[in-house]
């Protein structure tokens, strides 16, 4: 595993809710991040982590490689890959992901 897969793996396994996305909670940069930052704060969660792929390349590239996922953002809870804002989405108006989040 390179030294940015143990990084990443390092935020997701320490940090309860993690979202890979480009900007932070406080600034979105594209539309699909603000969108999970929306999700999640929708879903009464208020304590998740941001890390912005905007600031690092290799996080960038690396993250996609993590979960075998070509997008971003990424969202993890409890160390599990969730998905993006699409399923993010999906998940929110069946009610999963509120239930993914108590956990």
């Amino acid at each position: 595993m390179s030294n940015i897969q143990e990084e990443i793996k390092k935020v997701v396994t320490e940090n309860r809710v993690v979202l890979f996305m480009k900007g932070s909670k406080q600034f979105p940069q594209c539309g699909f991040s603000a969108r999970a930052v929306q999700i999640l704060q929708a879903a009464g969660c208020t304590d998740f982590v941001t890390v912005n792929v905007l600031e690092n390349d290799a996080v960038r590239q690396g993250i996609k490689e993590y979960a075998n996922w070509p997008t971003i953002p990424q969202l993890y809870v409890n160390g599990e890959f969730l998905g993006g804002s699409d399923i993010m989405m999906e998940m929110f108006e069946a009610g999963e992901l509120q239930e993914a989040l108590k956990a």
